[in-house]
């Protein structure tokens, strides 16, 4: 059986392209050495994390200036127009149904848990929310179980408590800014969010492209923060830097890098490609010492050590009987119908 992987951490809609990804590898076992070792893999690996890992520095230096509704509005509309194109093509595909789980997905994958980050990002270091986001993997793997009746098994069962565990510590710690708690709160209620997301998405979006999933579902988030953001628009004007780093956490994190994932997927396989996901907590906190002088304090690196180990640990899968590479691509995708269709799933 399958598990949630860490590929929930970044975007719900992702997990499905990995699931397709994985079947292609299946069905072609030999890889070309010469590509999967290739410099530029670990290369992209280190760019992406630390292009992810950034997306809480922006917010930490934008949000105070923007307000989290506004700041929302910037990254959901410009991460939707560079994503634009994935969902155009895939036009033909979409129904009136598609559209609504379009809407309710887009609350859960991109609205709610970036306004969440957002606020926490007024009120804490940008490291708190990037190691509370690390709780995803093991969040959706609790929705599986409560949900949809998806065993957990010992393993992930300690890993679960254990990372629950980090995110006490973490609120619980004195670090540089106020409503530490707080932050560290709203960070792991936007994990949950993204985890519920993720299966929500495996559920009813498996039929569109991953691609063209998160187009939709950033474009409709977009839509519903609209109201909220032209409210509370900033009415002093905001500095060159806070508009330099929304337009950077929209474009860049919320866009390009999406491109850039798949991309990888592509060479190395969706396995390999999902362990881009350890070091987004890692760049996330190394920028915010780096650019904005906040500390690390001891609490964030034991509660760090704590949720990322969690994580590390929850994402072993069990050992399972070798496939025949004589047997029918047919035949082996068959035996992933019912564990996909089993849990609500970017």
């Amino acid at each position: 059986m399958a598990f949630p992987d860490l590929s929930s951490v970044v975007h719900p809609a992702l997990r499905a392209e990995l699931r397709w990804r994985e079947d292609a590898a299946t069905v072609s076992p030999r890889r070309d050495n010469n590509q999967t070792r290739d410099w530029r893999t670990p290369l992209e690996m280190l760019v992406l994390g630390g292009i992810w890992g950034g997306s809480f520095l922006f917010m930490r230096v934008a949000a105070p200036h923007f307000g989290p509704a506004p700041l929302v509005q910037i990254r959901l509309a410009l991460g939707a127009l560079v994503l634009l194109p994935f969902l155009l093509r895939a036009r033909r595909q979409l129904t009136r149904a598609h559209w609504l789980r379009f809407i309710g997905v887009g609350a859960l994958s991109s609205a709610v848990p970036f306004l969440l980050f957002a606020w926490a990002a007024e009120r804490a270091p940008a490291g708190i929310g990037a190691i509370a986001n690390s709780m995803t993997a093991l969040f959706a793997t609790l929705v599986a179980f409560a949900c949809f009746g998806e065993k957990i098994g010992r393993w992930r069962g300690m890993s679960m408590v254990t990372g629950f565990v980090g995110v006490v510590v973490l609120a619980s710690g004195d670090t540089s800014g106020t409503g530490v708690a707080l932050a560290a709160t709203a960070g792991t209620l936007a994990a949950l969010c993204y985890a519920i997301a993720a299966n929500l998405i495996k559920h009813y979006l498996v039929d569109i492209p991953a691609t063209a999933v998160a187009a939709g579902t950033l474009l409709c988030a977009a839509i519903m923060v609209v109201p909220v953001s032209v409210l509370t628009w900033p009415s002093t004007p905001v500095p060159a830097t806070s508009w330099i780093s929304a337009v950077l956490l929209g474009a860049l994190c919320t866009g390009l890098a999406y491109g850039l994932y798949f991309r990888l997927i592509g060479r190395v396989g969706a396995p390999r490609a999902a362990t881009v996901t350890y070091l987004v907590p890692l760049f996330g906190v190394a920028w915010a010492w780096l650019f904005l002088g906040e500390p690390v304090t001891l609490t964030m690196a034991i509660s760090g050590g704590l949720i990322l180990g969690s994580v590390i640990v929850s994402q072993r899968k069990p050992v399972i009987a070798r496939v025949s590479a004589s047997e029918p691509a047919s035949t082996r995708a068959a035996t992933d119908v019912p564990d996909v269709c089993a849990r609500c799933q970017t």
